[in-house]
């Protein structure tokens, strides 16, 4: 065989192992499994080293303030802190209109939550506080016990406060409740549910609430009074009024939005570009937040223009409230998702930057932080925080190295709350609705992903789309148990029905690849490789059979009852004297031909059962000429070895059906092996007692090649077929055989091979 120029060979020289042969040869290891009842144990065990990395687990602030670097780091976190605070005072007010709130709500998720982040929380980088898609899921909450036309819900304790005041009521109640639920969750140590939103079910769903974000946020650029409409269809019929008053746009909103969202996106778009020659981002939104102020005021657009502002600030903090029961029972549904979709945003981009800046970030730990800080903040009538893209973008961009910047951010936000709130009286609400819609930006260009992933993985696509539509036309709650649903559909679906192969050799090597994919390759006569790249289990062991019957070319059942049905005539035939056995086989001892036998017979179950040749003379060879005109079908098979490389698990459904497969293939006279087994697979077949008299351990390999060597060596005949190639030699490790090599594009003599 000619080697190629740059190609490296092995050579490998070892004996052919079946699993019961390198079980005898190499001793294990004996480890100890440990019960339940160890686990409790462990569990429950407590020792001053367990508790220090407890307490460590729980203040992940400690870990970090030990290697704080004072004179690297606090200089970079103090600018980054100053430059978040003043967009996160700006977002604040802006996607507080989100949740269909007072403004100044804003300012208490953008601080209250912070500060217990910062204890609590392992990403230094992420800026904690109010996120547009979890703002628009509370303001969908919160319209619709609170409607903005027509009696509140029938809630206990809503007597005798104002409708705002009923509003922060419901969305500090939900917000505490999806607190509690992240805190269980973190103590409960299932930080693992985020795994089930892939990127493609949240890039849907983002992109599905930034659609939400946009429409919500027409009515203060056009300057319309739009009531909050929640449930599904919501979208269209929020369209369906704006459409029907847009003869009431009010210009000077109009032209405010569009000169803050041109100027904006400009500006952010350099500071994209240049990014890497700015020493700081420019803070465009606060810039022409401070400009629209000052226009606004000097002009007195509320008076002259009927532009809605965002009005009077209380200075301070209101005292903490209690949440309202009867409000957990009303929101529980909605509650959960806002939990699980608060922490998935802020985990995923918690750990971009965790990569980035080479730090790990626990799961488990962020939950309880985001628990404990959603619970606190919504005691002081704040509402759930996440994080926002944007802002954390700033944090990190700016040079922020700690939660330090997390913590200044919010003593700017306490500032502007307690002394400086006044100065943004005059600013109109478009103003911050054009500051929500430029920053949409991002999700609404996710649109993108859709033509790549049409192209690259459909069922993907599917996922991307399927949620998109349900959370933009039922709402965002049920557009998300919807996405997650076509996600597990198309998981179940993958796996019941996988792409299974028969696989061939390689020529020249001890690799087998789909015989469909290659060009040379070497298939011994009357052998298979039949390979499920799949976990085998309940819902796809029927797919497995039948894709098994489809890749030997025959019914082994089938063909099992045709043997045992001409077994019974051969020897009623016998018995009659029509047949009579001779050195030269069954010859025909009637004077004329025999007639088929079409009476019914008994005991049809027993035509499953094995081929019992016995009262016969010799055994009957179902591939030759068979007396009295009996046929049955013919099978030139006589091995089979499934690839069990990618198969991880096997439940007691599915070994049942592959023990009546297999069996079904031994009583037909084919040789089974099964190749590459994992170990905890073979140990459950064991204690599953699948092995019997049929079935039995040998027929185990611990790689395809072996097994291929093995059936080489007990079948030589099946490499000796003529075909219209010159012979080729085939040399197995330490066998000589002939073979029959395919080829599709070449018909040339080969050069001797080795297999």
């Amino acid at each position: 065989m000619v080697k190629q120029a740059g190609l490296k060979e092995y050579l490998v020289a070892r004996s052919l192992y079946s699993e019961e042969s390198f079980a005898e040869e190499h001793e294990k290891v004996y480890r100890h499994r440990k019960t339940g009842l160890d686990h409790l144990k462990q569990y429950f065990t407590c020792d001053a080293r367990r508790a220090k990395n407890a307490v460590m687990s729980l203040l992940p602030i400690i870990g970090w303030m030990k290697i704080y670097r004072i004179k690297e780091w606090l200089l970079s976190d103090i600018v980054s802190g100053i430059s978040t605070g003043l967009v996160a005072v700006l977002q604040g007010l802006a996607y507080c209109l989100l949740a269909s709130l007072p403004p100044w709500y804003g300012l208490f998720s953008a601080f209250f939550p912070v500060v217990l982040y910062f204890f609590l929380g392992t990403s230094r980088h992420i800026s904690v506080g109010p996120f547009p898609v979890l703002c628009l899921m509370i303001g969908s909450v919160v319209t619709r016990l609170v409607p903005d036309e027509g009696p509140p819900a029938n809630i206990t304790g809503f007597e005798g406060l104002t409708k705002d005041e009923q509003r922060v009521l419901v969305a500090s109640s939900v917000t505490f409740l999806a607190g509690i639920m992240q805190l269980a969750m973190g103590v409960l140590q299932v930080g693992f549910v985020v795994m089930y939103l892939s990127d493609t079910l949240v890039s849907g769903f983002t992109t599905a609430a930034a659609i939400h974000i946009l429409v919500s946020q027409l009515k203060f650029v056009l300057g319309l009074q739009v009531p909050g409409i929640s449930g599904p269809l919501s979208i269209i019929y929020t369209l369906e009024i704006i459409f029907g008053k847009i003869q009431s746009t009010n210009v000077c909103d109009v032209v405010i939005s569009l000169v803050i969202m041109v100027v904006v996106f400009i500006v952010k778009e350099l500071n994209d570009r240049f990014k890497a020659k700015l020493p700081v981002p420019i803070p465009i939104e606060v810039i022409m937040t401070v400009i629209a102020c000052g226009v606004s005021y000097a002009f007195d657009f509320r008076t002259k223009y009927g532009i809605d502002v965002v009005g009077h600030i209380p200075k301070g903090y209101e005292p903490p409230i209690a949440p309202n029961v009867h409000i957990f029972q009303e929101t529980a549904m909605e509650a959960f998702p806002m939990a699980i979709v608060g922490f998935a945003v802020a985990f995923s981009v918690a750990k971009v930057y965790s990569v980035k800046h080479d730090y790990t970030i626990d799961g488990n730990q962020e939950l309880i932080a985001f628990g404990v800080s959603n619970i606190f903040g919504a005691s002081f009538k704040s509402f759930a925080a996440s994080t926002a893209l944007s802002r954390s973008a700033v944090q990190e961009s700016t040079g922020g190295k700690t939660q330090i910047a997390g913590l200044l951010s919010a003593v700017i936000v306490m500032i502007v709350t307690l002394a400086l709130g006044f100065l943004l009286d005059p600013l109109p609400k478009s103003v911050l609705g054009a500051v929500v819609i430029v920053n949409l930006k991002g999700m609404l260009m996710q649109f993108r992903e859709v033509p790549y992933l049409w192209r690259r993985d459909k069922p993907d696509c599917v996922v991307w789309l399927g949620t998109c539509i349900a959370a933009v036309l039922l709402g965002l709650d049920l557009g998300l148990a919807a996405g997650l649903g076509v996600e597990l559909l198309s998981v179940v679906l993958r796996a019941q029905f996988p792409r299974c192969s028969v696989l061939a050799n390689i020529k020249g090597t001890d690799i087998y690849k789909d015989r469909k994919d290659y060009v040379d390759i070497f298939e011994p006569e009357g052998v298979k490789i039949f390979r499920i790249p799949s976990p085998i289990f309940f819902a796809n062991i029927e797919f497995f059979r039948s894709k098994l019957v489809e890749a030997v070319g025959f019914n082994p059942l089938r063909v099992l009852r045709k043997r045992n049905k001409a077994l019974r005539m051969i020897r009623k035939h016998v018995k009659k004297g029509y047949l009579q056995w001779t050195s030269n086989g069954f010859l025909n001892a009637s004077c004329g031909p025999i007639k088929e036998d079409s009476e019914a017979e008994n005991n049809v179950e027993d035509l499953d059962l094995p081929t019992d040749f016995k009262d016969l003379p010799a055994r009957i060879d179902w591939n030759a000429a068979l007396p009295a005109n009996i046929t049955v079908p013919r099978v030139d098979l006589h091995s089979l070895v499934l690839d069990f490389a990618a198969v991880s698990f096997l439940d007691v459904s599915a070994m049942k059906g592959l023990k009546a497969a297999l069996k079904e293939l031994v009583r037909v006279e084919v040789d089974v092996y099964i190749v590459a087994c994992d170990p905890y697979i073979l140990e459950k077949l064991h204690h599953c007692r699948f092995f019997d008299e049929e079935l039995k351990p040998s027929l185990f390999f611990l790689t395809l090649h072996d097994a291929m060597l093995h059936i080489l060596d007990k079948h030589p005949e099946c490499t000796k077929k003529k075909s219209n190639y010159d012979k080729i030699v085939t040399q197995v490790t330490i066998h000589n055989t002939g073979g029959t090599l395919r080829s599709r594009e070449r018909n040339v003599p080969d050069p001797e091979t080795k297999f």
